[in-house]
Order: structure tokens, then sequence, then C-alpha cells
């Protein structure tokens, strides 16, 4: 780990010079991290994931940069990450006023799936407990606190189904804004 943190996360993703030696660096030290990791994996810079002991990802999988992934975390094949995503599986506990916020105990963590071929847009925020699942896409800045079913287009605070995947949208109707003398 010092190895990545104190090194490797530095190193330049695409398309600065030596991308590739960051990439290849990055992926050979996340698989000797991660509890399993798939082949191709890419981690781009300063992604941060604790000690990785208890994080899973699948073939193919990128991790955006400057991403916060927690523990007890699932990620599978032919995931795409923007930067900035944080996911999240713990937290704190809160409900009793008489005593401050921080001197309550860690809420117990709650694990998160993400399932094949989902791609998360840049600052997405995933909550603890979480599934999402596989074809799915996660609009950027969406806070997403509820699982999402398989091929689901979700967007915005708190994320919601907007759309499945696959169905098309109607076409805007063309605007001609030539004036009347024009036509």
């Amino acid at each position: 780990m010092l190895l990545y943190y104190g090194f490797a996360q530095h190193f330049p993703t695409q398309p600065m010079p030596g991308w590739r030696l960051g990439y290849a660096l990055r992926r050979f030290l996340v698989s000797h991290i991660f509890r399993s990791c798939g082949t191709g994996v890419n981690v781009k810079q300063h992604a941060y994931f604790g000690d990785g002991g208890t994080l899973e990802v699948g073939n193919r999988a990128q991790i955006g940069a400057n991403s916060r992934i927690d523990r007890n975390v699932y990620i599978g094949d032919d995931v795409l990450m923007g930067p900035d995503v944080v996911i999240m599986t713990g937290g704190h506990e809160f409900e009793d006023p008489s005593i401050p916020i921080n001197k309550q105990p860690e809420s117990p963590p709650r694990p998160v799936r993400i399932g094949r071929d989902v791609w998360l847009g840049t600052r997405v925020v995933i909550m603890p407990g979480v599934e999402i699942g596989e074809g799915s896409v996660i609009g950027s800045g969406s806070v997403v606190a509820k699982s999402i079913p398989p091929f689901s287009v979700a967007v915005g605070v708190p994320a919601k189904v907007v759309r499945r995947r696959g169905e098309r949208l109607a076409p805007a109707p063309l605007i001609n804004h030539a004036s009347e003398s024009e036509r």
C-alpha cells in the first residue's frame, strides 16, 4: 500500500506522457491489495480505497480519478467510473442528542454492489447498502440512496430512474427560427 499511496497514485493517466506505465503500475499494485482484482483493471490518479482488503473489482473495470471507495464494495466487470465518485458503506450514529455525534459509534457497514456494465458519471455518490443493477447508467452529480434496477438510467438528488436503457427518447421537434418574412 505504501507504494500505491506514496508513489503510484501520482503517475499520469491518459493522455499525459507515461500514462501506460502509470496504469500498469497501479494495476499491478491493486492486484495485490484488493480482495480480488480482475484483468485489465484501470485505476486513475489519486483513487483512494483505504487498505483495499475488502474491495472486489471485476475484469476491465475502471476506477475514476480522485474516487473514494469505502470497504465492502463489489464492482462488476466492465464498470466505467468517472472522476470524483464516492462509494460509502459506513456512516455514523446520530440518534442520541445527549451525546455529541463525534462520540457516537460508527454505523455497521452496509455493503455496496455495482453490477457489470455500469457507468457511474462524474461526482456520483453512492450511499451504504445500495445495489446498482447491471447495465445501468447513473448521471453525473447524482446521489444514489436506494438500489437501482438493471438497465436503468438514473439521475438527480436523490437519484431517480428516468428511463430504461434501450428505450428511445422521442426526438425533439425542429424549430425554424426564420422570421415570417424569410419564409
